[in-house]
């Protein structure tokens, strides 16, 4: 899932990052909905239990919740109720298999706020998301479009890229990795991972484009200066602030 270059960024109205929490006892899907909120820009929590979930939520109050409803101990509309018990407002958009319209409308009239039925698009689960939080007061648009790691700035609209205050002139390309790598700083980033997000698509073994393209943007970002884009090997890419 790319994000797309119209939709703004989101954060809290203090203009710390979003802080949603993912519940699903399926591993691989709360990892893939992590990902997508995290190119968000959004802080995310994950749990694979209701006991996990109530306990995720005391501790992080996060400002908003994507809910299963089918979980190993008890279900989501119990999660819910547990968790709303300390934090009354707090979004939960429901996540199930089920599709029939009794099952809608109990996670609805239970207090949840919008029902995703599997299986579902990332991009749908995002879209809602934003819109809930926005509905909620939770987040607002964030109107500076400049992304900082360092002395290293991209402004997102204008698409003007500088270090230390020297403009670096970039590709299309060269640009949305770089964008890819400051919106995860200091997070290992996977070859897999950079290809779905600034590819679009799986190269089929042809992961050597990531190295190519890391290599022309070290020696652009990188040239003659404290290095910011370490490789990590086995692992994949990290962007950190040059010492």
């Amino acid at each position: 899932m790319a994000r797309t270059d119209t939709a703004a960024s989101l954060t809290r109205p203090d203009g710390t990052p979003i802080r949603v929490l993912a519940v699903d006892d399926e591993s691989s899907l709360t990892e893939l909905l992590s990902m997508a909120m995290r190119y968000e820009g959004w802080h995310v929590t994950t749990a694979g239990s209701g006991q996990d979930a109530v306990k995720a939520a005391r501790e992080t109050r996060p400002d908003a919740i994507v809910l299963d409803m089918m979980l190993p101990d008890f279900d989501g509309l119990e999660v819910m109720r547990r968790i709303r018990t300390e934090d009354p407002h707090v979004p939960v958009i429901f996540l199930t298999a089920k599709d029939a319209v009794e099952d809608r409308i109990g996670g609805l009239t239970a207090g949840g706020d919008d029902y995703v039925t599997k299986p579902f698009s990332l991009e749908e689960v995002i879209a809602r998301l934003r819109a809930l939080l926005r509905r909620s007061g939770a987040a607002s648009a964030r109107s500076d479009s400049t992304l900082v790691v360092g002395d290293l700035t991209l402004d997102e609209d204008s698409h003007e890229v500088s270090r230390g205050g020297t403009e670096i002139q970039l590709t299309a390309t060269e640009f949305e990795l770089l964008r890819y790598l400051m919106r995860n700083p200091r997070r290992v980033l996977s070859k897999a991972q950079i290809l779905d997000r600034v590819w679009n698509y799986d190269f089929g073994g042809q992961a050597n484009v990531v190295e190519l393209y890391i290599s022309y943007l070290r020696k652009k970002i990188d040239a003659e200066r404290s290095p910011m884009i370490h490789t990590m090997r086995g692992a994949g890419y990290v962007l950190r602030p040059g010492s």
